[in-house]
């Protein structure tokens, strides 16, 4: 066995807490978890109602609405707001913490289905987004919205069909005897741009103003007017997407082996790459749905994860399900108070640290395509 091989398929065995958690893996996870309640608390605190940092802390774990089984019918299932609810729970639970769950839901999905999607290639450059998944997603999502608005509570699902008819197309242009790393990441390109620009020309067949702000605000990727009815669109797909996700990790860390290897451990690379692939597009489709294109976060996150725990796909994916919600949380309180009054898309605030920092990776890594 290669030496690159044993670095993929064996997690050195420095040390470890409990099984596969390792002092890397926990780090992250602590990190992300204080970065995500840091930028909660900010959430919560600021605004048009100005509340303090005690005050939010209270209102967040007010055990009146933990405990409420009135309170979380409404939330989960869309029940009518209880009369016993006061301004601030309404502002913190009903406005404020609901945009901050579907942040969380996103940037799981997003992190994972780009760190399955580097797998699924051996490309680090592969993300939903640059793979064209992201797109292809969102132009259903664009017609849904502008013409079958009765479409919506089942949107993940259409979004997955045009993610996965998106992918498809990527992978049978790039395909010549295989599948070559460089070819995935130009056919991405080539078929977001084209599925980008079907979205764009909607807009002359839409006279209705506020749907065209609607669609524009959802192409920039924003996490504004997020609330417990996008939280009920999303949390079903995630938790089957995630869950899976981490099922096979085992699997993704064979195909990173490459396809001869893989084939003499017994696998069947082309049933398994796809499988694999269709959690990644339930993943980021479900992302879509709710907020939209979101660039950078399925890029970036498994990057910085692998940088820290190494390539284990397991110890990989869990990283990016803790790293990816701190970090577009954390990009969400930005976009909103950094110009307060005004309210940024998050996806504007991802481009702009996301660029810089892929343009940094670029300039430090020689090899920088195949993994």
């Amino acid at each position: 066995m290669s030496s690159r091989v044993k670095t993929i398929t064996q997690r050195l065995p420095d040390r470890t807490i409990y099984g596969w958690i390792t002092p890397s893996l926990l780090t992250v996870m602590l990190g992300s978890t204080v970065v995500l309640v840091c930028a909660t608390l900010a959430h919560v605190s600021f605004g048009a109602y100005q509340l303090t940092i005690a005050e939010a802390w209270r209102g967040i774990f007010d055990p009146n609405i933990i405990f409420s089984l009135r309170a979380w019918q409404t939330f989960i299932l869309g029940y009518p707001l209880p009369e016993w609810f006061t301004r601030t729970t309404l502002v913190v639970w009903n406005i404020r913490f609901p945009r901050i769950v579907v942040g969380l839901l996103v940037g799981a999905n997003l992190a994972v289905s780009g760190a399955i999607f580097q797998a699924v290639t051996r490309n680090e450059l592969a993300s939903p987004y640059i793979l064209g998944v992201s797109q292809g997603a969102g132009l259903i999502i664009m017609l849904i919205v502008m013409f079958f608005a009765s479409l919506q509570p089942v949107l993940p699902i259409l979004a997955a069909f045009g993610g996965a008819i998106a992918f498809l197309l990527v992978y049978a242009i790039a395909w010549e005897n295989g599948a070559n790393p460089i070819r995935l990441v130009l056919a991405g390109v080539i078929v977001g741009t084209v599925f980008g620009s079907i979205q764009r020309g909607l807009f002359f067949f839409v006279d209705d103003l506020g749907t065209i702000m609607t669609a524009r605000t959802w192409m920039a990727g924003s996490l504004l007017g997020a609330g417990w009815a996008q939280v009920r669109i999303a949390l079903p797909f995630s938790i089957i997407s995630l869950t899976l996700a981490v099922v096979v990790s085992r699997q993704l860390n064979v195909l990173l082996l490459g396809e001869e290897t893989a084939k003499t451990l017994g696998m069947s690379v082309e049933k398994i790459r796809f499988g694999v692939s269709a959690i990644a597009v339930l993943c980021a489709s479900a992302a879509v749905a709710v907020a939209g294109l979101v660039g950078f976060v399925g890029l970036i996150v498994p990057h910085m994860v692998r940088t820290i725990v190494g390539s284990d796909y397991k110890q990989l994916l869990i990283g990016c399900i803790f790293l990816g919600p701190a970090i577009l949380v954390g990009a969400d309180v930005a976009a909103r108070l950094a110009l307060s009054p005004i309210q940024l898309p998050v996806g504007v605030i991802m481009g702009i640290f996301g660029g810089p920092y892929f343009l940094y990776l670029m300039r430090k890594k020689k090899n920088l395509g195949e993994i």
